[in-house]
């Protein structure tokens, strides 16, 4: 995890309290995680780190934008995400899963890496639908592109159509 290691967090050493942590994430970032459907990203990360005796308590806050490939067209647009999360370290080995958001940390670990939990963190407040922003909802979207979608949709109705439908579409105009 050599590239990853700006996302260590070295726990020991630090005083018990708050301490804050501020990451800038771009494209750099998402190249090390393979098969991410984020090109490039301008996001800023500031996780909260809250250290007790017993556990740690993360308070992650993600904000900026990441670019994606619209569903419609085809063409790149910037999405807007935000994430604010909390996750509490506990250590110990892995228990039976206690229904939150635990993360555990063998004891004799001095450090953990946040990398992928800001990774997923980030994928999650991705919408799943891929489509320029706007007030309908992809007002932006490239019309050439769109046009040709429908020229090419309506050729491909026409060539699926059924003949033995048209005979009975004549009855029903007929009537």
């Amino acid at each position: 995890m050599g590239k990853l290691s700006t996302y260590d967090i070295a726990y020991k050493g630090l005083k018990e309290g708050s301490h804050e942590f501020n990451y800038t994430i771009d494209a750099k970032f998402f190249e090390l995680f393979e098969g991410s459907l984020v090109k490039r990203a301008k996001i800023n990360a500031i996780v909260t780190f809250e250290k007790m005796s017993t556990l740690l308590v993360l308070s992650v806050n993600i904000e900026g934008t990441v670019e994606l490939t619209c569903d419609r067209c085809l063409d790149d647009y910037n999405q807007f995400v935000k994430q604010k999360a909390k996750l509490i370290v506990k250590f110990g080995e892995e228990k039976v899963d206690e229904g939150g958001d635990f993360f555990f940390v063998p004891p004799g670990e001095h450090h953990f890496n946040i990398a992928q939990l800001l990774y997923e963190y980030i994928v999650l407040s991705i919408p799943s639908r891929h489509v320029h922003p706007g007030k309908k909802g992809g007002d932006e979207c490239n019309k050439e592109m769109l046009d040709k979608l429908k020229v090419y949709m309506k050729a491909e109705r026409q060539e699926n159509t059924d003949k033995r439908w048209e005979a009975l579409k004549k009855l029903k105009n007929n009537n």
